[in-house]
């Protein structure tokens, strides 16, 4: 396996340090048991993997084997625990460039992998298991739907290297038929066209934005802060498996009076 240093891996041997990894998994999809303020917890990330089996997947971004191998960790992860009343935080990692693009994903079913994944992200979140997307780097398109967008809780570091949109800017200013320019010109208005996270905050959909000192190389304190903010989240998501909490924003207004008419006529 030859992989290179991203955000995920290094926050997650930073939250878990010396964890064994589990066994059985792709090398681009890493779980670890931990714990977080002496609770059992289950990390999972998604890194880069420059012998990947599927070229488009080698630098971490989400694909074939990523897709499939999240849902089973976290399918096994709600089946260990289903007679367990109190059930295991699972916290995803988030450091994904891109869901992987090519010939190969889109004829081998990718759409199924990653909708595989976010279907078990779902469940577990909805079983109980307290579910917090940690976003430490990008989170970019199909990636972040598989990986960490059912969480009950967002947290993202308040950080120039925190990205976030359904695609990445060539190709939306391809499909919008502008220059890059123009799209960034655009997006200092439209604040869900935006790419960086304060833009991104504003939509209500983070439970927390975290003002980490240096995200590549964290000190004591930046980790203590990660760790305290976990157990409040996970304290949180035990309350509540919906994802109601994130229409609170004033961005957010529309789309919960749509949801209040619809619920109104049903």
């Amino acid at each position: 396996m030859s992989t290179t240093v991203s955000r995920g891996a290094l926050w997650l041997e930073k939250l878990a340090p010396n964890a064994t990894r589990l066994s059985g998994l792709c090398p681009s999809v890493q779980a670890v048991d931990g714990n977080v303020n002496g609770e059992a917890v289950r990390f999972i990330a998604v890194v880069p993997d420059a012998n990947n089996h599927y070229p488009r997947a080698a630098k971490g971004e989400v694909g074939l084997l990523e897709g499939w191998t999240l849902a089973k960790v976290v399918s096994e992860t709600v089946a260990a625990d289903a007679n367990n009343s109190v059930k295991r935080p699972i916290i995803a990692v988030i450091d994904v460039p891109s869901q992987a693009y090519g010939r190969r994903e889109e004829a081998f079913g990718i759409h199924q992998a990653l909708a595989g994944a976010a279907a078990a992200y779902a469940n577990a979140r909805l079983a109980g298991h307290p579910v917090i997307g940690l976003i430490v780097g990008k989170a970019m398109s199909g990636a972040f739907l598989a990986h960490g967008y059912q969480a009950n809780r967002l947290i993202a570091f308040n950080d120039s290297g925190v990205l976030i949109h359904a695609m990445g800017k060539e190709s939306a200013a391809r499909i919008t038929l502008r220059t890059v320019e123009a799209l960034e010109k655009l997006a200092a208005t439209i604040p869900p066209m935006a790419y960086d996270i304060s833009n991104y905050a504003t939509l209500g959909l983070l439970s927390e934005l975290l003002n980490i000192s240096n995200p590549d190389a964290p000190s004591d304190a930046d980790l203590a802060q990660v760790q305290s903010t976990l157990h409040q989240a996970i304290n949180d998501a035990r309350q509540d498996t919906t994802l109601k909490n994130r229409l609170g924003a004033d961005n957010r207004r529309s789309s919960a009076l749509v949801r209040e008419r619809m619920k109104a006529s049903w």
